[in-house]
């Protein structure tokens, strides 16, 4: 077993399931949708990207590809967080949340194909 390689899936399944996890809930209730684990997944998606750069094959293009977007979608989703609280008068109104949770669920579908293809690639690992 490789430990470059647990970390790896480590990270790239944790970025789904913490970017999942702020994701879901009524899209214009910004109740239910944590700003700590918004930055959690930005945090993680960053890491995860940093651990995809070493790969030179077609697939990991494609998962740093898929890093990168959820990266972009999310720090998106955080600069409006940040301007619909700290700068705006209106606050956390029903639109902003609608914003912030769509581009989170951008950056969702991005994770789950760099899920897909690491499921993908280790089913058709063969061992030597």
């Amino acid at each position: 077993m490789s430990l470059e390689k647990v970390v790896f899936g480590f990270f790239v399944l944790l970025a789904a399931t913490l970017n999942l996890g702020f994701f879901i809930g009524d899209i214009s209730d910004p109740a239910l949708h944590n700003e700590y684990e918004l930055f959690a997944a930005v945090v993680v998606n960053l890491i995860a990207t940093v651990l995809k750069f070493g790969d030179r094959t077609q697939i990991g293009a494609v998962h740093l590809a898929t890093s990168l977007v959820a990266d972009l979608q999310l720090i998106a989703a955080t600069i409006t967080w940040v301007y619909a609280t700290q700068i705006s008068d209106a606050g956390m109104t029903p639109e902003n949340t609608a914003s912030v949770v769509s581009l989170s669920g951008g950056a969702l579908l991005a994770n789950l194909v760099s899920v897909a293809l690491l499921v993908i690639e280790t089913t058709t690992f063969r061992r030597r």
